[in-house]
């Protein structure tokens, strides 16, 4: 096959140092760009730019080497002086962010200094433990050293396809003729932005290859063309941030209470039309230390309301639920659902819907939610997460006023383990008190769907990114 074609809801190139788990934009930047390493699975990774990779005992120093055969699409070679500058770019203040998501990689490294050692070694020095750096570094695209300045006009990386042409509509890629993995799959890539599931569906009976982003109703039609349909259930995790700096969520009972009223399962079925699976926590099978022993929360609104009376509410709660109108797509009716079940259990609620996403991530950041809000918690990464959501001593961006010290000296023993079994253990232990504490009402993780014409020679990567090579 000469051309491979991919028709996607958006075409989100932008620059490459922006900060963002957006499965469309990482389909476009894995093609084009790459990091020192790419992640294999929870904890685990394989080489990229970099070959070879070391730490110290406690995860305070690392040393790359870099491959010698790795050249960017204007034939620069890779040197480590391309590393550090572009690491240097990645964690400037600075740099922008997508919904409320802008200076976080500056707050993991602020004060690392990375040092080219020599033309194909890079070390990078860091104030404190960080065994999960590989974690951060893989989403860390590297480009050459004279083109910094261009971004994000320019689109030149060390990834199999060159960028073309492109435009809000339409990205057209080459093979990069010499990438050191070898020569790529196609000639030529082409990404085309459609809006319209049913056109997206319609594109595949025709010229496309896979068309990305289908929920329910595009899938029902997918099927009824006759073009063939993959899933996969994702790292995403749908949830309700509860408000632990104020009002009567500081209660552990509380939280309890608000994950005990609900029905998980009847959730998925009328809201996600059983494309997603519950969560039993703040993780998934994706994240190193989900725990597959973990019970997660039955549902059972008698103990939920006897629960609220022992918080000090015999009369039942009134609680404020903010919910925006997308990011998660179906938060209103998904809103309207659970208030519906909170009934059973005593709970009134007081829905306030957000049309401007982000004015809403930014009055999250801000810590100005009710009593819950709609989220979703969407980094890989165990150490994101459980750092920028959970950790009262970090308080990071999307952190709302939980504070357990057993949690947070678990993620701080986490942060400097380098064995990886140990370290899975170190964040299962976490997980399983998170669970028990509950700052979040635990939802669902969503199914990813792919119409795919017959014959395509694809399947979707384990982290449901659309990768081709």
């Amino acid at each position: 096959m000469d051309t491979f074609t991919v028709v996607q809801p958006r075409l989100p190139l932008g620059d490459p140092h922006i900060c963002s788990d957006a499965k469309d934009r990482a389909s476009l930047i894995s093609a084009v760009y790459e990091a020192l390493v790419d992640i294999e699975g929870p904890g685990t990774y394989r080489p990229s730019l970099a070959e070879a990779w070391r730490t110290d005992r406690d995860a305070s120093i690392w040393e790359f080497r870099l491959r010698r055969d790795a050249l960017f699409h204007n034939t620069h070679q890779l040197n480590s002086d391309d590393v550090t500058t572009s690491l240097e770019r990645v964690r400037s203040p600075k740099m922008g962010g997508i919904l409320g998501t802008q200076g976080v990689y500056a707050s993991y490294l602020s004060d690392a200094k990375f040092e080219a050692i020599n033309v194909d070694r890079v070390r990078v020095t860091l104030k404190e433990p960080m065994a999960d750096l590989l974690d951060l570094l893989s989403a860390m695209p590297i480009v050459p050293e004279e083109v910094l300045d261009d971004l994000p006009e320019e689109h030149i990386g060390s990834g199999p396809y060159m960028v073309n042409d492109f435009d809000e509509s339409k990205v057209t890629m080459a093979a990069h003729p010499h990438h050191w993995r070898g020569k790529p799959t196609y000639r030529k890539l082409r990404w085309l932005a459609e809006p319209d599931e049913e056109e997206r569906v319609k594109a595949v009976t025709h010229e496309a290859n896979i068309a990305t982003g289908l929920g329910p109703e595009g899938s029902k039609r997918a099927h009824a063309e006759g073009v063939p349909i993959e899933s996969r259930l994702g790292s995403m995790c749908v949830i309700y941030m509860l408000n632990c700096l104020k009002g009567p969520c500081r209660d552990t009972r509380v939280r309890r209470a608000l994950n005990l009223a609900l029905d998980r399962e009847e959730i998925v079925d009328k809201i996600m039309y059983g494309c997603a699976e519950p969560l039993t926590g703040p993780l998934t099978p994706l994240h190193l230390g989900w725990d597959p022993d973990a019970p997660g929360y039955r549902h059972d609104p008698d103990e939920a309301r006897q629960l609220i009376r022992d918080a000090g509410y015999p009369d039942g709660l009134k609680l404020k639920m903010d919910t925006p109108t997308e990011s998660p797509d179906e938060a209103i009716p998904l809103s309207r659902m659970i208030a519906e079940q909170y009934k059973k259990a005593g709970i009134q609620t007081e829905i306030r819907v957000y049309r401007d996403r982000p004015n809403y991530a930014e009055m999250v950041r801000n810590k100005k939610i009710g009593d819950l809000c709609c989220f979703d918690s969407s980094p890989l990464s165990t150490f994101r997460v459980l750092r920028e959501k959970i950790h009262s001593n970090r308080q990071g961006p999307w952190w709302q006023g939980y504070s357990n010290p057993e949690v947070d000296a678990l993620i701080d023993k986490a942060q400097r383990t380098t064995d990886e079994e140990e370290r899975r253990i170190t964040y299962r232990h976490a997980y399983n008190a998170i669970v028990a504490d509950a700052p979040w009402v635990f939802l669902y993780r969503p199914e990813y769907n792919w119409a795919v014409k017959q014959g395509s020679d694809w399947a979707p990567s384990w982290d449901c990114v659309v990768r081709i090579t």
